[in-house]
């Protein structure tokens, strides 16, 4: 039974890859329950690619705890559904740690930029801007940051060569940002997930949690400026 999806709910996609690594789930394991159960379909690329939504990664994080409390995979799925025709919530657990963690923001604009280093310092992470390409690799290479958020217009439209060159590097993990058209560009560059602006808080938190996985800080109560 296929679970179906409130397709403007999330703007926010994640390549099989990240959803692998985020989840701890072999990326053939996640492949193997979809033609087995057809319960978890993602979307596809033009290029082919598995693009899968965060209520997606969601249902995956809950049937791989059924799984690993002991469920088979087939009684996993069949509880999800079962959830899931029954509006039932699925349980998710908020991860934290103590450790700081640092997050790189590449974007051209300095107004987007200086609100999302807000949205994410005020929840305990470090943040470092970069407004170019150039500076943006460099202090990549610097600081090593557990994570990079790249508005692909950056220096006359290069976010896509930039997802490609700080995954090259093999370091982190890369959100792709943009307001324009280009997620399937930037998740074959390399990107683990691509987020539509305008960046809404929640989401945009929510998304960087997801990515970094057990390295995620817990998240602290802060007041807006007035």
């Amino acid at each position: 039974m296929a679970v179906s999806y409130d397709a403007g709910a999330t703007r926010a996609v994640y390549s099989i890859g990240a959803v692998a690594r985020m989840l701890g789930i072999p990326v053939a394991t996640i492949r193997n329950w979809e033609e087995r159960y057809g319960a978890i379909v993602p979307e596809r690329s033009p290029g082919g690619h598995r693009l899968y939504s965060r209520e997606q990664v969601e249902q995956l994080r809950f049937v791989a705890a059924e799984v690993s409390a002991g469920r088979s995979a087939a009684d996993a799925h069949r509880l999800l559904a079962d959830h899931n025709a029954e509006g039932q919530p699925l349980r998710h657990e908020e991860l934290s740690t103590g450790a700081p963690v640092r997050v790189l923001i590449a974007e051209r604009s300095p107004v987007a930029a200086d609100l999302a280093q807000f949205f994410l310092r005020s929840e305990g992470y470090q943040v470092n801007l970069a407004s170019t390409m150039g500076d943006a690799e460099e202090r990549w290479l610097e600081s090593r940051p557990q994570i990079a958020i790249v508005e692909l217009m950056i220096s006359g439209g290069m976010g896509v060569e930039l997802c490609r060159r700080l995954k090259r590097h093999d370091a982190g993990a890369v959100l792709a940002v943009s307001v324009l058209e280009g997620r399937d560009e930037a998740l074959a560059a390399g990107a683990d997930a691509f987020l539509q602006k305008p960046l809404d808080r929640v989401e945009l938190v929510s998304v960087v949690k997801e990515l970094l996985g057990a390295s995620a800080p817990a998240g602290r109560q802060v007041e807006e400026p007035a």
